[in-house]
């Protein structure tokens, strides 16, 4: 009997420890195996996280102005967290012809320094104006976030220096065409309630974004309104949207508005995909027409705004400078 006794005591202590070690594998999902990764980004007790950084420019010095020839000294620094180096390429775009003219391919460099932009041997820039682009991505792939006070885009103008003998007279700036009697003012359609095409962070760009400037063979029929990707484009006035169309080579995406004052409105370089109006839709002060974007002939996100009277790309309708219209709307939002 005491025997018996003796040798139950150990056989119940380990079927009780069998248990325990059963109930704990069952609490914990099972046993895992040493090789087997950890999910939820858990893995060596790091934290999982969904917050996506991008570089940021947050200089880039361009000279306003130089002279053909070599191009002049151009730096930048770009920013991001955590992040010791991202690559980048720089390209420069005529203006005029929407060519690239030099293209800088500068590898993977630091962050958080200042950069300066290594030309390649015989690289020359003709008198014009230019676009000075930086494009980079990180390790990850996230590329450059770009804002409208961030862009990573400068112009550079090209100009010969002035003769030592007398200069010519300069030539006149255009001069805005003067208004057909009926055409409403500024301050008219100010009064008819009419909101800013850009819904967000914008500027009017240089020379070359104006109205009358020059583009090959022909002239720039719009005002450019510079603002980052993505920002909504909306309709100034009330009217219904007579077009929608695709240009690879020029507008990108596009849409056209009718006004009931009469004016036609064209907004063009929409970004791919974010066209919301189709033709015979009517919109309302304000009414989102699509995303800024750089779709098209562009180099950088802008929102091309033409104004027609008497219709667009009709026979007898023009097109006429928007600038005065745009700002005094954009004084009517102030």
């Amino acid at each position: 009997m005491r025997l018996s006794r003796l040798l139950a005591a150990p056989l119940a202590a380990g079927v009780a420890l069998l248990f325990a070690t059963a109930a704990l594998g069952a609490s914990t999902g099972g046993a895992q195996s040493p090789s087997a990764p950890l999910s939820g980004g858990s893995e060596y007790g790091l934290a999982s996280s969904t917050a996506v950084v991008h570089p940021v420019v947050t200089r880039l010095s361009v000279p306003g102005a130089s002279v053909p020839g070599r191009p002049p000294r151009v730096s930048f620094r770009i920013d991001e967290p955590h992040v010791g180096t991202v690559n980048v390429t720089v390209a420069v775009h005529d203006l005029t012809t929407r060519k690239r003219a030099i293209l800088v391919r500068m590898g993977w460099v630091h962050t958080g320094r200042t950069n300066v932009v290594r030309w390649p041997r015989g690289a020359k820039l003709a008198a014009g104006s230019y676009h000075v682009s930086l494009i980079a991505h990180d390790h990850h792939g996230h590329s450059l976030t770009r804002t409208a006070h961030s862009s990573g885009v400068a112009t550079l103008t090209v100009a010969a220096p002035p003769p030592r003998t007398p200069p010519t007279p300069p030539t006149p700036a255009p001069v805005a065409p003067v208004l057909e009697a009926g055409v409403p003012t500024p301050a008219q359609t100010v009064a008819d309630g009419a909101v800013f095409p850009v819904a967000g962070a914008h500027n009017f760009g240089g020379p070359e974004n104006r109205y009358g400037a020059p583009r090959g063979n022909h002239i720039h029929e719009g005002q450019d309104i510079l603002t980052a990707e993505g920002t909504p484009d909306v309709a100034p006035l009330a009217g219904t949207i007579s077009w929608t169309a695709y240009q690879a080579s020029g507008a990108g995406y596009y849409a056209v508005e009718h006004t009931a004052i009469g004016f036609d409105f064209m907004f063009a370089h929409c970004k791919a995909g974010s066209l919301v109006v189709s033709a015979g839709q009517a919109v309302s002060p304000g009414t989102p027409i699509c995303q800024a974007g750089q779709s098209g002939d562009a180099t950088a996100p802008h929102l091309h705004f033409e104004m027609w009277v008497g219709g667009w790309q009709a026979q007898g309708g023009h097109s006429i400078d928007p600038l005065p219209y745009l700002e005094a709307w954009e004084r009517g939002a102030g």
